[in-house]
């Protein structure tokens, strides 16, 4: 039998959606499958996905308020189920299809709404006639990862798949999130030759350890005071600046506080920390979940990030921290062993419940014949 071909759609914003893609495309090529993945930015008009990227970032980091009216509007589930779709599809439509034209997948899978978009908008009218899967990254499905053209949704949780099914009418598996499996593998304990915990030693002797995410451009409302607190309440505060070096070196120089720049490997980081504080509820709190570390949602950024930072914690899956002083304290329980720390990371692992490229593979050519 001939091998199945995969086309899987990511989006170079940030790097969360490129992860997913990537151990989407590691699971599948597991599997037997032949797997290309490409950028759906550079399949829209020259030097209008570099635009895009850019003027999400900008807003993200210096105009929350700009990004939060836009979600407000147009996508936030709060305005109701129905998909929403946006100009911009249109555009990458005859990219899109001169790809399929010359790699012949057996199948498209998204992992970025923007594709999920232009795979609906497609396969809805027949253009496109393989099947269409879309993998949410979130914990909140926003319209603009619905459309009632795509075949399959698979998704992180029950409430997210309930909330696609209703809006599309198309088939909806939970997964739970997609993490590589290093992440997995570190739960527990850091692997031999980790050098963190003598790092943290050095910096914080006796201080928890504590990551606080800015994600992959360092964005993030009131990062060094946040940082500044925990240290003031006994924590070692770990800031991951991720590229963002103004950030990195205005960090630097706070008093008991460790800041990083882009860290690579994270999950020897996440295996030697205590607890994660997360801004998002993306890529980095699942990992951290996988990875069997704590998750408290503080000063989440615009739209998709707090929406999804209340339902990850609404699922238990988290705690979400008001205010600095709420912050400290959920730091503090869950950085110290007990049964307050076991519950919250039993709670992360029981997420993780099926293989996401397997559900795809099942459902859009049956359990047996990949």
């Amino acid at each position: 039998m001939a091998r199945r071909r995969f086309l899987v759609l990511s989006a170079s914003m940030g790097a969360g959606h490129d992860a997913v893609a990537g151990e989407l495309a590691r699971r599948l090529r597991t599997q037997g499958a032949d797997v290309l993945v490409r950028d759906v930015l550079t399949l829209l008009p020259p030097g209008t996905g570099r635009a895009l990227r850019s003027s999400y970032r900008v807003m993200v980091r210096h105009a929350p308020w700009l990004y939060s009216g836009i979600y407000a509007l147009f996508l936030s589930p709060a305005r109701g189920t129905a998909p929403s779709s946006t100009p911009l599809a249109v555009t990458a439509e005859r990219a899109l299809m001169a790809l399929v034209g010359r790699w012949r997948p057996d199948a498209v899978v998204a992992t970025f709404h923007l594709a999920g978009q232009i795979t609906g908008r497609l396969r809805g009218r027949g253009a496109l006639s393989v099947p269409a899967a879309v993998y949410i990254t979130d914990f909140a499905a926003h319209r603009g990862w619905l459309h009632p053209g795509n075949d399959l949704y698979v998704c992180v949780t029950g409430e997210v798949a309930a909330a696609a099914r209703a809006a599309t009418g198309r088939r909806a598996a939970v997964s739970g999130p997609v993490v590589a499996p290093e992440f997995c593998a570190a739960a527990g304990s850091a692997p031999p030759g980790c050098v963190w915990g003598s790092v943290f030693a050095r910096r914080g002797a006796g201080r928890p350890p504590v990551l606080v995410s800015a994600g992959a451009w360092g964005a993030g409302s009131a990062l060094t005071g946040t940082v500044r607190s925990l240290a003031h309440h006994g924590l070692l505060p770990v800031l991951l600046c991720g590229r963002d070096r103004g950030l990195l070196r205005r960090a630097s120089g706070l008093p008991g506080v460790l800041a990083l720049g882009w860290v690579p490997d994270m999950a020897p980081l996440m295996a030697s920390a205590r607890v994660l504080v997360d801004n998002a509820a993306g890529q980095t709190a699942v990992q951290a979940l996988a990875a069997g570390l704590p998750v408290v949602g503080y000063r989440p950024i615009p739209g998709h990030g707090a929406e999804g930072v209340r339902r990850m914690a609404a699922a238990g899956l988290s705690l979400h921290a008001r205010d600095a002083a709420g912050l400290a304290a959920a730091a503090g329980l869950l950085a110290r062993s007990g049964a307050d720390r076991d519950r919250q990371v039993a709670r992360g692992s029981a997420v993780f419940g099926a293989d996401a490229a397997v559900l795809i593979a099942d459902a859009l050519f049956g359990a047996g014949r990949h």
